[in-house]
């Protein structure tokens, strides 16, 4: 099925990048592949911004969308980005309609990273360099980035190692993608290319000094950076060695197709050995040659001396490609669409009236997170609760005590002649990863067991399992990783929770329920008389666990906050009447 995809690059579009390079030729291999893809970036060149303007006012459906001028940006610099340029940004992801957004480095503070924080639609973060990973430097921050990322993508295990270090998860390797078309063999001639950096002097010399001994033989300083100055090149070799820039594909191409051997510099750019390597260019770049430059030269020498090997590894070098291309890239990157968007449920669209399900059954109040005395910070009793629910019009409420299951046996035994529905249920501490109710329990689930254990213990017992809070981070919860890997397995995610010091935490929770079209649901969590009723949700009258599904997803989320300030102090009063009894 062919996807709206967007690749956001922090990187200027009217500048040579290696990053750029990758999403351009990403991007017409997936349009190749019969996918609609937008590229945002920023840009110096007028007419890129003049027609970004256009892409904008006609509704963001173009190949490449400038947002603006480009910015500086370090690994130490802070988010700065003009707001006309966040504003377009804003209008881009709302306006384009996107399934897909892919940022490139958004460990930068830069288009990338706003990009993936602020889009709804499916989103996947793509890391390179071990250099780009500073921002945000907050900690709670970075989380909440990965909450909204579906997908890590990393260029190399040794970005993937680094990467994870700040950004925690599993990541997908997928290599740089290089245009065979560009990069191919052409008649070989006695040439030598040197991936030239200023600071790499060790390297310069040793390859100098293996040229002086091959006569026949010429050298070619490749700089692929912006310029910072030109190598010395020693009177004796003027005639044999020359310097040229390669910023961009063509250029380095005309330098690369005629050259038998290729020095990688040993902080260059993987892509131009990867383009050496299409090129049918001998790698000189034995083991050992970042502690040990000689080597590189020894290699050299030895090759330029042995054309048998120097086909060999020619023939080596142009079949390890395979794979690498920017179709072959395009491939993976559409699968690794394909199942994130798995993720995402049925959008469960609203039937009409006559044919709503349980559309005969009367609206009732739900209030699906209490907690009675048997809960270790709660004292009100269980009659109390069942009392002060129908006072308040409850009509359904969810019993769920921390840790212990028989205050909600106690409520639905006593709650027989009320006409009250009470759903059995539990607030289960796991093992590190915050905490998960279970409801329609018929006994105890012990705390302490891993996030997924305690899922199956619920879905063992044919309950349902509620996620309460799940981003209130003042206290412990399930990390993006395993909210992403158990997102499938959660049957009611709690959208708003009325005991939250910050609404953004259920705002933040609403917005992971409409991108992924999660069933919501929503309680007071309530330990005080006063507290109840304070948040729910107004639903048909249901019978079991799968009528009350299916009421859900036709329910309304009620919030009726009160000041969170005066619950709290009626609690604490409450605990410490408790002690002095």
């Amino acid at each position: 099925m062919a996807l709206r995809i967007c690749l956001v690059t922090p990187f200027s579009w009217s500048q040579p990048h290696d990053v750029n390079e990758h999403v351009a030729g990403v991007a017409a291999a997936l349009r190749e592949r019969g996918h609609s893809v937008s590229v945002l970036a920023p840009s110096n060149r007028a007419a890129d911004l003049a027609a970004g303007r256009r892409a904008l006012r006609d509704g963001a459906d173009a190949p490449l969308i400038a947002l603006g001028p480009a910015v500086p940006i370090s690994r130490r610099s802070r988010i700065g980005l003009p707001v006309g340029v966040q504003a377009n940004l804003a209008a881009a992801l709302a306006g384009g309609g996107f399934d897909v957004v892919h940022g490139f480095e958004p460990g930068l503070p830069s288009l990338s990273y706003l990009a993936l924080r602020d889009a709804r639609a499916l989103t996947v973060a793509s890391f390179f360099s071990p250099e780009r990973l500073g921002y945000p430097p907050a900690k709670a921050r970075r989380e909440k980035l990965l909450a909204r990322i579906d997908a890590l993508v990393a260029s190399s295990p040794e970005a993937a190692h680094a990467a994870a270090q700040r950004f925690p998860g599993e990541y997908a390797i997928v290599e740089e993608g290089v245009d065979p078309d560009i990069f191919r063999p052409e008649e070989k001639r006695r040439l030598v290319v040197l991936e030239w950096r200023p600071t790499e002097r060790p390297l310069t010399r040793a390859v100098l000094r293996a040229l002086r001994e091959l006569p026949d033989w010429e050298l070619v300083f490749l700089r692929t950076k912006a310029l910072t100055g030109r190598p010395t090149i020693p009177a004796r070799l003027r005639g044999r060695a020359h310097v040229r820039t390669g910023r961009e594909a063509k250029s380095r191409s005309a330098v690369l197709g005629g050259a038998s051997i290729f020095v990688p510099a040993l902080e260059g750019l993987s892509r131009v050995s990867l383009e050496a390597a299409a090129a049918g260019a001998a790698i000189a770049s034995p083991p050992g040659v970042q502690e040990q430059p000689e080597l590189a030269a020894a290699a050299l020498a030895r090759l330029a001396e042995n054309e048998p090997l120097r086909r060999q590894l020619s023939d080596e070098a142009r079949r390890s490609i395979d794979g690498k291309t920017f179709v072959d890239v395009a491939a993976v990157l559409e699968d690794l669409y394909t199942s994130v968007g798995r993720r995402r449920r049925t959008s469960q669209q609203t039937v009409p009236k006559p044919d709503e399900p349980l559309s005969d059954r009367p609206w009732i109040l739900a209030d699906l997170h209490l907690h009675t005395s048997w809960s270790h910070d709660c004292t009100v009793d269980v009659d109390e609760l069942l009392d002060n629910a129908e006072e308040q019009g409850l009509g359904a409420i969810a019993v769920t005590d921390h840790n212990v299951f028989d205050g909600a046996l106690e409520a639905v035994e006593l709650a027989r002649d009320r006409n009250l529905i009470v759903i059995p249920g539990e607030e289960v501490k796991t093992d590190g990863q915050g905490e998960v109710i279970g409801l329609f329990l018929n006994e105890e689930i012990p705390r302490g067991l891993s996030f997924g254990d305690t899922i199956a213990a619920i879905k063992a017992q044919g309950g349902l399992v509620y996620l309460p809070h799940p981003f209130d981070r003042m206290h412990s919860i399930a990390n993006p990783a395993t909210l992403h890997r158990h997102q499938g397995d959660i049957d009611i995610f709690e959208v708003y929770n009325a005991r939250l010091l910050f609404e953004a935490y259920n705002d933040e929770a609403l917005r992971f329920a409409r991108k992924y079209n999660l069933t919501m649901g929503a309680g007071s969590d309530a330990h005080v008389p006063q507290g109840l009723a304070t948040g729910g949700v107004r639903m048909r009258a249901f019978d079991g666990p799968e009528e009350f599904l299916l009421s859900l997803r036709t329910a309304e989320i009620l919030r009726r906050p009160k000041s969170l300030a005066y619950l709290q102090s009626l609690k604490w009063v409450a605990q410490v009447k408790e002690r002095v009894r």
